[in-house]
């Protein structure tokens, strides 16, 4: 057994962790939305990761950059509007057609740096791409058996998670990766809290129940051990390697809906999951060969 253990790529093994990681989160973040606004748990979420993050600066010295902060707000702000509409798309929408609109990120991403960095898109990227949008439009069926305006929030969500690592592209040489990660978990602290006092659509209530605040803090824990291996996966293996593998988090991400009370997918969303998931390979393979 061990033997068998030892010769798995560590890549692999640790980016399988990693979606069984992050599916788990999602579905922390699906059971307290029956009791916490979905905002509500991004606040908490991101104010927890907040101080993890300044605690660990404090060991080292970092200098800031002042001459991309406008870049460095933009990732901030894409990411925590990605997050605030995957965790909304969580709470309203099976868990699995949350995961895999929100693994449509890669597409967009393409288009992003398409106009926006000059970068070629070849006849096998824009047929990949054909076929991923073509398994968003199974998933939101608008053929007269359903259509959710969740649906639409959730892709709104991949677009935005794009937006953001389009971003990371010009700043990864710039700023530490822990500062980048300050920049979306402050500004997703901000946002609920500025809809809460202005608007009102975020709703803070007083939880007394202690497991409330141990799921809270257990899923901040979970996220972040899951973004360790994540890192510790892409610097092992190949990133087309391990980009395909990270698709395995959608399947977990089924199994756990399933377990909370998510109906199994139907024919039209196993076949959406299908198609993003092979337009999302190709893609990823077809960018790496460019």
């Amino acid at each position: 057994m061990c033997e068998k253990l030892k010769s798995i790529d560590k890549g692999v093994l640790f980016m399988l962790i990693s979606a069984l990681l992050g599916a788990l989160n999602g579905a922390l973040a699906k059971y307290l939305s029956q009791s916490m606004d979905p905002l509500e748990i991004v606040f908490y979420r991101n104010l927890i990761g907040v101080f993890i993050v300044i605690y660990s600066l404090k060991k080292y010295h970092i200098s800031i950059n002042t001459s991309k902060l406008h870049l460095l707000f933009l990732r901030g702000l894409f990411g925590a509007l990605a997050m605030v509409l995957f965790f909304y798309t969580i709470a309203t929408i099976p868990l699995g057609e949350a995961v895999v609109l929100n693994k449509t990120s890669p597409f967009f991403v393409t288009i992003l740096a398409y106009y926006l960095m000059n970068e070629r898109i070849n006849l096998k990227t824009f047929f990949a791409l054909i076929i991923g949008f073509l398994g968003i439009l199974f998933i939101m069926k608008p053929f007269g058996i359903e259509f959710s305006f969740e649906h639409i929030l959730g892709v709104l969500g991949g677009f935005f998670a794009a937006a953001a690592y389009a971003t990371i592209k010009k700043i990864k040489d710039i700023y530490d990766a822990r500062v980048i990660m300050l920049s979306f978990m402050s500004i997703g602290v901000v946002i609920p809290f500025l809809l809460f006092i202005f608007t009102p659509l975020v709703e803070f209530k007083m939880h007394s129940e202690i497991y409330i605040w141990i799921l809270v803090l257990f899923m901040a824990i979970v996220s972040t051990t899951s973004q360790w291996f994540l890192t510790r996966a892409y610097s092992l293996s190949k990133a087309s390697i391990i980009g395909v593998v990270s698709y395995t988090n959608i399947p977990f991400a089924v199994g756990f809906g399933v377990m909370l009370g998510d109906l199994f997918p139907d024919i039209y969303t196993l076949i959406g999951i299908i198609l993003i998931v092979s337009g999302g390979i190709l893609v990823s393979r077809n960018s790496k060969n460019q």
